[in-house]
């Protein structure tokens, strides 16, 4: 897996275990949420600046973005519809 999918993926996983909206997360990250579906997706080459917003709230070091993923593990699911926190 290539570094844009495991931070994706890394960032979907946090964001669910969270409890958190893709909105939510942009919103209190201040970036755009279709930009953060991009960056789950590993569509977008992520900053610097933008992986440290996402891991200040998420409560993680920037670090737990670049997680190894274990290929047996399955892709984190979605939140269910509704509102969200």
């Amino acid at each position: 897996m290539d570094v844009r999918r495991t931070i994706g993926w890394n960032l979907r996983r946090l964001r669910v275990d969270r409890g958190l909206s893709q909105e939510r997360l942009a919103l209190e990250a201040e970036i755009d949420r279709s930009y953060v579906g991009r960056v789950e997706r590993g569509r977008e080459n992520v900053t610097v600046a933008t992986l440290e917003a996402f891991a200040k709230v998420l409560s993680v070091g920037v670090s737990e973005l670049f997680a190894e993923i274990d290929p047996k593990d399955v892709r984190p699911q979605l939140l269910r519809s509704g509102r969200k926190t």
